[in-house]
């Protein structure tokens, strides 16, 4: 959520970012609705006079003057009727106003390339070799499912369609990738490892913004929890409604979770296989910063996020979203993709996102710069590192073999009980 006074006092800038990013937004009608919330919250005003008067209503008895007493009584009386007026006018037109707040995206970073779609999207660099083949690569579905190493079949049969049961090798490499992953953060780059629930509440979701705006994208229980879509969510809210100390910050975090999404209304080839499923496994990465930290932290977190391809000696790229691919949450985005033989194309593999206080102002998340200063919402930011079902798919089809075999690379392998094929 971004600052209240924005709106009043600057709702150019607001206008300018809506048009930058291509979304459609009543701000004409949010900016009338600060106008009259700011008009009703006069009945502040109006209880503190009454609360002046009944102070005059003792006062007056005790001095004997009772008819002054009764005028006074009736003043508050008179008072008393506007507040309640007042309060449920204010009541209603706050619900109104937060509701749509809810429903505004963030404003980019003065950095962020304009531009309509992820066609637009510079690409930053580009790292690492693609492989050389000899013969027409698979992907990663058809040789998965040749060798054994996951099930889509017998998934659907336990579940629905769109998830997937990884099988012996799949299963040991998806395990080695999340552990690789998880010994290299905690002990290179210096986060503290989580392990949350699985399950978080609607204020946890509404605290990353993923609610009201995504909700159709989630699974919810009978009992009001969602299965998380990505560890962002509890990692985002480990410090709701906390004050942190200045000298604690940064503070970093990463966690391995399952993660669950609907993905509705995603089709195409991406739908095959290990690229968009209803289920997958991966290692978030989370920051909580001072604001003056923010870029110089984000740029370190999505270089974390590329030591992990660098160790798989994967082809990858970075690129930086426009301003009409951003999503609704970040202030800026980078997205690591890596290249796919076998699909013959780019595929996402991580996206870090920073989001200034969007998201701290929704969870309460501050920090005292001093130890008597008034307290500031800090900035957070995260990133995937990484999504490991991509991340097997990219290892199967890079180190395809023309046999049909899989090499294991070498930094999978201690994980692997030395493995170096899979057949």
């Amino acid at each position: 959520m971004i600052d209240h006074r924005i709106v009043r006092e600057t709702p150019d800038l607001i206008r300018e970012a809506l048009r930058k990013r291509h979304f459609d937004y009543d701000l004409e009608h949010l900016i009338e609705l600060e106008a009259t919330r700011r008009e009703l919250l006069r009945v502040e005003n109006l209880r503190a006079e009454k609360n002046r008067i009944s102070d005059l209503i003792g006062a007056a008895y005790r001095g004997g003057d009772r008819e002054g007493a009764e005028q006074l009584k009736a003043q508050v009386a008179e008072i008393s009727q506007q507040i309640d007026a007042l309060g449920e006018q204010l009541e209603e037109v706050e619900a109104q106003f937060e509701a749509m707040m809810l429903e505004l995206p963030n404003l980019p970073h003065d950095d962020v390339p304009e531009g309509e779609d992820e066609s637009e999207n510079p690409v930053l660099y580009e790292k690492g070799e693609a492989p050389s083949f000899d013969f027409e690569p698979l992907p990663h579905w058809v040789l998965g499912e040749q060798l054994g190493m996951f099930d889509f079949e017998r998934a659907a049969k336990m579940a629905a369609a769109r998830f997937v049961m990884n099988v012996g090798a799949g299963a040991a490499m998806e395990r080695a990738l999340i552990q690789l992953m998880l010994n290299t953060h905690t002990r290179e780059h210096g986060y503290t490892e989580i392990f949350p629930p699985f399950l978080a509440n609607t204020r946890s979701l509404i605290g990353t913004a993923t609610l009201p705006k995504f909700e159709e994208d989630q699974f919810k229980t009978r009992e009001g929890l969602y299965l998380i879509p990505t560890a962002e969510v509890p990692l985002t809210n480990i410090h709701q409604d906390e004050i942190l100390d200045a000298d604690d910050l940064p503070r970093c975090y990463v966690a391995y979770t399952a993660c669950f999404r609907r993905e509705a209304g995603s089709a195409g080839q991406e739908s095959r296989g290990l690229i968009r499923v209803h289920q997958f496994n991966k290692v978030e990465l989370m920051k909580f910063v001072k604001p003056e930290q923010a870029d110089e932290e984000l740029e370190k977190l999505t270089l974390n996020a590329e030591t992990i391809l660098q160790a798989l000696e994967l082809r990858y790229r970075r690129i930086i979203l426009c301003t009409g691919d951003m999503g609704f949450q970040p202030q800026r985005t980078y997205d690591l993709e890596v290249w796919m033989p076998g699909m013959d194309r780019w595929v996402e593999i991580s996206s870090c996102s920073q989001y200034g206080e969007f998201q701290a102002r929704r969870a309460n998340t501050r920090y005292r710069p001093e130890p008597e200063a008034q307290p500031r919402f800090v900035n957070t930011m995260n990133g995937s590192g990484l999504a490991a079902g991509r991340c097997m798919a990219a290892v199967i089809e890079n180190y395809q073999q023309a046999d049909g075999s899989i090499a294991v690379p070498d930094a999978l392998r201690p994980y692997m009980g030395g493995m170096a094929e899979i057949r």
